[in-house]
């Protein structure tokens, strides 16, 4: 069995920056241990699969140990993909996923926005066992899927050292460090060793959490974001209601073949 396999850089307008992830169009789903296999083995944050055709399609996303309910960089790769490789030409794509439906559209030449559910966090009372994971205390500890350990200063973010066998025991999946940011509206990085990702290039998932804070915060539903991992990633975002906008760009790393007997 062949299985076409694209590598795209998310988020990011140069090869080698953004996210990397792995995409693989199927004609139909394989068992979940070879899909997991496929994704343990391309050792990406992420591989993306999806059947589907005509602007619709059915998506899953496995990182190199897990299932996970919902990934931006994996899903701009796929519809990147698809409007530039399997469906030349298409504007907009929806995708079903575990998360609900999410339509991707491209604005402009090269924009691609993904519409995703907005996760707003709430206050943690403890914040103890997040600061000493991370190795610095936070200014505030919120919560949805992840957790959000806000800073004062993108200088305190970048240079987090974080305790990732300390971040894998806490009783969420994953943790996000944020701070107002120099250039732009806010950064953050993302940790989720649990998840076998000890830190994450750019994550879209986590800006349903960041922009709602940050919106909030900052009295602006429009913003920019920079996530701050040794390859960095731009975003552009925006709160509508209940969704979440979350625009990047990507650029095409390698195109080939799996082959499993």
């Amino acid at each position: 069995m062949k299985i076409p396999i694209y590598q795209v850089d998310a988020f990011t307008s140069r090869v080698f920056g953004g996210n990397p992830a792995a995409v693989c169009p199927l004609e139909s789903w394989l068992d979940d241990g070879t899909l997991q296999a496929i994704a343990t083995e391309n050792n990406l944050s992420e591989t993306a699969f999806f059947v589907g055709g005509g602007g619709k399609y059915e998506i899953r996303w496995m990182t190199p140990a897990a299932e996970v309910d919902l990934c931006g960089h994996a899903t701009l790769a796929s519809a990147w993909v698809i409007m530039n490789r399997l469906d030349r030409g298409r504007r907009e794509v929806v995708f079903g996923s575990r998360s609900g439906p999410l339509t991707v559209v491209r604005q402009g030449d090269d924009l691609l926005a993904l519409d995703f559910p907005a996760r707003p966090p709430e206050p943690v009372a403890d914040a103890r066992a997040v600061g000493e994971a991370l190795g610095r205390a936070p200014r505030q500890l919120l919560a949805a899927r992840d957790y959000l350990a806000v800073y004062d200063s993108e200088e305190e973010v970048r240079a987090l050292r974080p305790d990732m066998a300390r971040i894998a025991a806490l009783d969420r999946h994953a943790v996000i460090a944020s701070a107002p940011g120099r250039s732009c509206d806010f950064v953050s990085r993302f940790f989720a060793p649990a998840w076998g990702v000890p830190e994450d290039p750019v994550t879209g998932s986590s800006h349903c959490t960041l922009v709602p804070y940050w919106a909030g915060r900052l009295g602006t539903d429009r913003l920019r974001a920079l996530q701050v991992s040794p390859r960095g990633g731009e975003l552009f975002c925006e709160l509508r209601g209940p969704r979440v906008l979350i625009a990047g760009r990507a650029v095409p790393f390698m195109e080939g073949l799996i082959e499993i007997s």
